[in-house]
């Protein structure tokens, strides 16, 4: 696996899980703690990740409402249903549905 391909799935695991250690995360790379370090010091050039510190609830994470984009589609059977029940709804319900079919439809 390439570094860039490393970042890209370190992202994207960072983004389900929200908060990991850096311990943790380059044990499941298989990498070092220090490529885990060097790695998120260039994403976060790029994308909304921190550091925390602290013994107890320390390590790297993404705020809350962060996803990549791309990964996180809906499928057409999705789309059809949230659509079905799009008539079904009205005013801010409406507008929310609409919002997430924007947001996530292909």
């Amino acid at each position: 696996m390439s570094s860039v391909e490393r970042r890209q799935q370190l992202l994207e695991v960072l983004c389900r899980r929200k908060h990991d250690t850096c311990e943790n995360l380059a044990h499941e790379f298989k990498v070092s703690k220090r490529t885990i370090y060097s790695d998120i010091e260039l994403l976060m050039c790029s994308y909304p990740v921190e550091t925390v510190c602290g013994r107890y609830g320390g390590g790297i994470r993404v705020p809350d409402g962060y996803y990549i984009s791309h990964h996180d589609v809906l499928t057409p059977k999705q789309v059809d249903l949230l659509r079905k029940l799009s008539s079904q709804l009205e005013g801010e319900d409406l507008d929310t549905l609409n919002s997430i079919l924007l947001d996530f439809a292909p």
